[in-house]
Formats: structure tokens, C-alpha cells, sequence
């Protein structure tokens, strides 16, 4: 007989998150040395030393996670080894390795290669992590770059996402939003040249956060710190998607409610301004824009003395009881549900 129409979902109606739900739902852990799987920025594997090993991955796919059109090839290989540095320095970790694997067409020359390469080299000399291995294969579609950064983290000091406690404070490195001007003024100069290509790009005063766009930089200056100051977080996640979204994978992960206050957030003048030059509110762009990279993390009330004051951080919240929710103070004192907005590339 005629066999029933299975259901077909669009992975559109689910999102990135909801997607990768829905594919590691079965997984199942099956060896003793896989201590964390699927879940967090990165995999920790313990082979029953002092120190354990760390795995993250990520690809960047020309058309989704970048335009050749205005990202130069040598900032491109840098930042796909930051994107995953990234992954490691968020688990409190140090990056050691990395492997890169790349998928591209014959419109690319030796030397274009040679270009993304020189980038992934100066990555790798300024963080100091070793090019082991990867592969290379043909693309029909475009370039495609995945980076796999293999880490080392002491026992007792590695900091996954679900350990945030109520009354921690919810503190950020850096400033936040950059990035996402950045793609906003690159994104504009590519449609004026499409439609005047003899105009000449107009980036006055915009220098910063297109560097944050292209050229992110990994927070190791961070872990450092923790390490001079003798600080553990009990949290932690770094900003790729933008705030409020990784502020919610630690609340949902740690069965907590959160209070972030908008007056607080650290937004760098040059976002401030572009932002307000282009009708955007600088405020959304922090908690919504992604790609800043900064390190989001849980601190114990007891540590505030050592890092109330410092350069690195800011203090932008604090954990509740989970039946509170999740919320964004306003500057004029009115609480609103906090919501992830930003960016879905499963569309």
C-alpha cells in the first residue's frame, strides 16, 4: 500500500541552537576519558593526567560567514584561528594546536592561498599555537575554512557554561558591539560601490570597529589575568553570537535567572557614534550584534574588590533564581524580558 508522507521540517523554523539540538539529542558518550561532549565551547577529554585536553571546531563559509568582496584574505585566515582560540580561552584554557582544513575552487591562485595562509601564520605566532595538520579539497560553491584548536587545561581551572550560581555577578571583558558597526559600514561602502563604483569608500573615523570586524583579536590577556588576580570563574562563554544570547545559554545551562542593566554596558565611543549616524541603536547592537569575541563570565561576590576597578572588566549584571527570569533593566529604571536577536546563519 501507499506509504504515509514522512514530515519534512524546515531547519530554518529552528535556528542554529535548534538545530544542533536536534541533532545531538541521541548522541551518546561512550568512552570514560570523553569528560565533557557536545554542549559547551569546547570538548574536554581527560586521559587521567593533570592536565586534560581540549577540542573546539568551527567553519567559515564564504556567502554566510564572510564577503571576499572587502575581507582581505590575510585578515580572513587570522580570524578563523581567533574564532577558535576563542573557544579555548572561554573554558579558561590555553590553545596549543591547530589544525586547518580548507575547501576552495580554481578561481584561487598560489598566491591567494599563500595570502590566507600568511594570516593563519601570524595567528599562530602571535598566540602561539602550532599549525599541525588539516586537509584540502575542491569547492564548488565558494571558500570554505574549518579550524579545529586543541587545548590544555589544569584540573580544578577549566570553567564550563552550566556552573553559574545565584547572587554571582555577570561580568564582561572588553567593549561590545564593534563588530557588528563594523559589518555595518562594510556592508554599506560594498552597496554605494555597486551602484557608483567610482566613489570612493567612505570610512572617516570608523578604523576601530572595522579592525573588531575583520581582524578580532582572542581574549588570552584575560586568562592571564585571571591567573595573576587568582581568579576562577564559575562560568563562562565567549561572544560570538552577541550578549544576550550567550547570556541565556549560561542561564539555560545553569538553571538560572539573570538581571542585566543597560547603563552598564561597556560600548566604545566610535560604536556609539556610528551607530547613532546610521539610525542604530547602540544599545541593541551590544546585546545583539556578536562577533566581539569578549569573554562572558560568572565571578563570585567575593572577588568583586579585585575586579570592580579593573581595565579588563565590566560588570553588567548579576544571577537571580531562576522563577525571576531573565530581564534587561532600561536606563529609566523599566525591566524588560532580555531576548536573543542576534544573527542566525541556519536560514
Amino acid at each position: 500500500m501507499f506509504q504515509e508522507e514522512s514530515k519534512r521540517t524546515e531547519i530554518g523554523t529552528l535556528g542554529e541552537f535548534g538545530l544542533i539540538e536536534a541533532i545531538t539529542k541521541n548522541v551518546k558518550i561512550r568512552n570514560i576519558s570523553s569528560e565533557k561532549g557536545i554542549g559547551d565551547d569546547a570538548a574536554v577529554i581527560d586521559y587521567g593526567t593533570d592536565s586534560k585536553t581540549l577540542l573546539s571546531t568551527d567553519m567559515l563559509i564564504e556567502g554566510v560567514h564572510f564577503d571576499l568582496g572587502y575581507t582581505p584574505l590575510k585578515h580572513l585566515g587570522y580570524k578563523s584561528v581567533v574564532v577558535n582560540i576563542s573557544d579555548i580561552l572561554a573554558m579558561n584554557a590555553i590553545p596549543r594546536q591547530i589544525t586547518v582544513s580548507i575547501a576552495l575552487s580554481n578561481r584561487f591562485s598560489l598566491e591567494a592561498v599563500e595570502e590566507l595562509y600568511a594570516g593563519i601564520n601570524l595567528a599562530c605566532e602571535i598566540y602561539n599555537v602550532d599549525l599541525i595538520g588539516g586537509d584540502t579539497t575542491s569547492s564548488l560553491s565558494g571558500l570554505v575554512i574549518s579550524v579545529t584548536a586543541i587545548g590544555e587545561g589544569k584540573e580544578g581551572k577549566i570553567v564550563y557554561r552550566n556552573q553559574a550560581k545565584e547572587s554571582n555577578l555577570l561580568v564582561v571583558s572588553g567593549d561590545l558591539g564593534g563588530a557588528y558597526m563594523g559589518l555595518q559600514i562594510l556592508e554599506r561602502e560594498k552597496q554605494i560601490f555597486k551602484e557608483s563604483p567610482s566613489v570612493q569608500p567612505d570610512l572617516t573615523d570608523c578604523n576601530y570597529i572595522i579592525e573588531r570586524q575583520l581582524k578580532p583579536e582572542a581574549r588570552l590577556d584575560v586568562i592571564n589575568a585571571f591567573e595573576k588576580l587568582d581568579i576562577i570563574p564559575n562560568a563562562m562563554i565567549d561572544i560570538s553570537d552577541g550578549l544576550s544570547s550567550e547570556v541565556l545559554h549560561l542561564c539555560k545551562q545553569s538553571k538560572l535567572g539573570v538581571n542585566v542593566y543597560e547603563d552598564k554596558l561597556p560600548i566604545d565611543q566610535q560604536t556609539f557614534d556610528r551607530a547613532r549616524d546610521n539610525h542604530l541603536d547602540p544599545t541593541m547592537c551590544a546585546l545583539n550584534g556578536g562577533e566581539d569575541y569578549e569573554l562572558l563570565f560568572a565571578l563570585d561576590l567575593s572577588y568583586y574588590e579585585k575586579i570592580k576597578d579593573h581595565p579588563l572588566f565590566t560588570i553588567v549584571g548579576h544571577f537571580v533564581n531562576e522563577s525571576e527570569g531573565c530581564t534587561l533593566t532600561a536606563k529609566g529604571g523599566t525591566s524588560h524580558p532580555l531576548e536573543a536577536q542576534g544573527w542566525n546563519p541556519i536560514k
